[in-house]
């Protein structure tokens, strides 16, 4: 996300903006207007910022990464652009009008840019963006400007996250701008703009920032991934029997999920779990089947979220602890079984007087090499029951778990792995077991 143009008319307008400011120097305490180089959101141009090297510098880092077997994915935002976009002068059609009457009652959600009105971009729930303007996602004309611009996106990348994504949808659209937007095509604007694309880019990447339940919705309509919010809701909020029923989803459906614990739209992890709590969450997202998002700083335990719009951010101790954690779990990671295996969850049970197995969740992985075995504690007590892997052939032979916690081995009946092992973890404690036969 960044790498666009930014808009000098979005910066003027954070800097006019008191809620901004307030929180550019609740982040970086006596930031400078220097430090303030506006909104990856706020596009004035799809073209590499000259700062970041231009398009040869985005070609050099593609490369780069191309060696080391890493895809480069970049940002599209398909709701809005910014004020002083070229297409504000020249496809007005493009845009959700407005009027001087408009403008006049409500100076908060429109804006004059030339000789029009146009609309401030908005989603359906929160007030305008005061430093964009709103496109027309019922508008032909914009369908195919914005074709044309994922396609050269495609050809400098190997995928697109698309920045609320949902609010292009044909409902969603028409909730939230109503006759302002015209007659509502017959299409929806997605599966055309992403059938369009991968015809020329066959293995291009659509990704979706999705919220308000609509992940299946918009995979449906052509997206490889979906942001999975609920998860990190049920995770934040919410306790274990939540993330379990969250988990009984099909897996056609999971495998196109993006699983995180932070990313740039949330509080840093550091900042919203308790320490043990942030890494049962990181073991939580990180070994479930489907995309894994890790956010920069995540590792560190960075704890301020900087405004997107600030070129900078306060300097902070990094959390030596928790990096040594997170590279025991990326270690245990590198297995190609939880890119490339079958994923399935587990079950556990207690006994009566003791409820705190239902704090336990359990999920397995098989593939060609070790099956693993993951249990996390998401409560804040002990917990201890017996868990249950969905594999009938564990049972009649001898079984070597490895904790990649601890380093500890142990040998299990199969019977136990297949019809209920005993484990008790640490409030928020977490297994990650490699399951080996014993002799082979």
């Amino acid at each position: 996300m960044g790498v666009w143009e930014r808009s000098p008319a979005g910066i003027e307008i954070a800097l006019q903006n008191p809620g901004l400011l307030e929180d550019f120097e609740r982040a970086l305490p006596g930031f400078a207007t220097d430090d303030v180089v506006g909104s990856p959101y706020c596009v004035r141009d799809y073209r590499v910022a000259a700062a970041l090297g231009g398009g040869d510098g985005l070609a050099a880092a593609r490369k780069a990464l191309a060696k080391r077997g890493v895809g480069l994915i970049l940002d599209f935002v398909p709701n809005h652009v910014a004020p002083d976009h070229p297409w504000t002068g020249v496809h007005p059609e493009y845009f959700v009008q407005g009027s001087d009457d408009d403008l006049q009652r409500d100076p908060a959600s429109f804006v004059r840019v030339g000789d029009r009105v146009l609309a401030n971009g908005r989603d359906p729930y929160f007030p305008a963006w005061p430093d964009v303007v709103q496109l027309n996602a019922f508008s032909p004309d914009l369908r195919r400007a914005a074709l044309d611009t994922v396609g050269a996106i495609a050809d400098q990348a190997d995928g697109v996250r698309c920045d609320m994504a949902m609010l292009m949808m044909n409902d969603v659209f028409e909730r939230t701008w109503g006759e302002r937007a015209g007659p509502r095509p017959a299409d929806d604007y997605w599966p055309t703009l992403i059938g369009d694309v991968k015809r020329t880019h066959p293995g291009f990447v659509f990704m979706a920032e999705a919220y308000w339940d609509l992940e299946y919705a918009l995979q449906q309509q052509g997206f490889d991934y979906c942001y999975d919010k609920r998860l990190y809701d049920r995770l934040a909020h919410e306790g274990a029997e939540s993330v379990r029923g969250h988990l009984t989803a099909s897996i056609g459906y999971q495998e196109r999920l993006v699983r995180f614990a932070e990313n740039h739209d949330e509080p840093r992890a550091a900042a919203t779990f308790a320490p043990g709590k942030n890494r049962a969450a990181a073991v939580a997202t990180l070994t479930q089947t489907g995309a894994r998002l890790v956010h920069e700083g995540q590792l560190e335990g960075r704890k301020v979220r900087p405004p997107v719009f600030l070129s900078r951010r306060p300097e902070e101790a990094p959390d030596t602890a928790l990096r040594a954690f997170y590279e025991r779990l990326f270690a245990a990671l590198r297995d190609p079984v939880f890119r490339s295996g079958d994923w399935r969850l587990g079950d556990c049970s207690g006994w009566e007087g003791d409820d705190t197995w239902q704090n336990l969740v359990v999920w397995g992985w098989r593939g060609d090499g070790p099956s693993k075995l993951v249990v996390v504690n998401l409560g804040d007590a002990p917990a201890s029951g017996h868990v249950l892997l969905p594999w009938d052939d564990l049972a009649g032979r001898a079984w070597r778990l490895e904790d990649a916690r601890t380093d500890g081995s142990y040998e299990r009946s199969g019977d136990d792995l297949r019809n209920g092992l005993f484990v008790a973890l640490d409030p928020y404690g977490w297994h990650l077991f490699d399951l080996q036969p014993v002799g082979g």
